[in-house]
């Protein structure tokens, strides 16, 4: 079953795309009729233009047709919105932090100084 969803999915996505080619298989196919019955200007043969101008105008019929399924498309999609509306009044309040003792750590021993005299320079001579 998943394979012939697959299966229509993907001619229902290719599809208007062969629809262009198909036109100018057409045109192939059918040149002669369509340079003797179809063509606007039959009448003017130095024009050379052999049903070229049927052909542009097919084309150009097709391209409308699908520009505007893709804007019927693109309009009839659900917007999904993705933020939210304004808040209709935030502020900011400052807030008074206790301050911050200074700790004291009972496992630090007492740091050893030695006294200053002992220390001193002898003086030069």
């Amino acid at each position: 079953m998943r394979t012939f969803i697959l299966y229509i999915w993907l001619i229902t996505t290719i599809l208007p795309t062969f629809s262009q080619w198909g036109t100018i298989a057409y045109y192939k196919l059918n040149k002669e009729y369509i340079t003797r019955v179809l063509c606007q200007n039959r009448d003017k043969p130095q024009l050379h233009c052999n049903g070229k101008c049927y052909l542009a105008k097919k084309l150009k019929e097709q391209q409308q047709k699908q520009d505007q399924q893709t804007g019927e498309r693109v309009e009839s999609i659900p917007m999904l919105q993705l933020f939210a509306s304004a808040l209709a009044h935030f502020e900011f309040v400052p807030v008074q932090l206790p301050q911050a003792t200074q700790r004291i750590f009972p496992y630090r021993l007492a740091t050893y100084q030695a006294p200053f005299s002992i220390l001193v320079p002898p003086p030069c001579a």
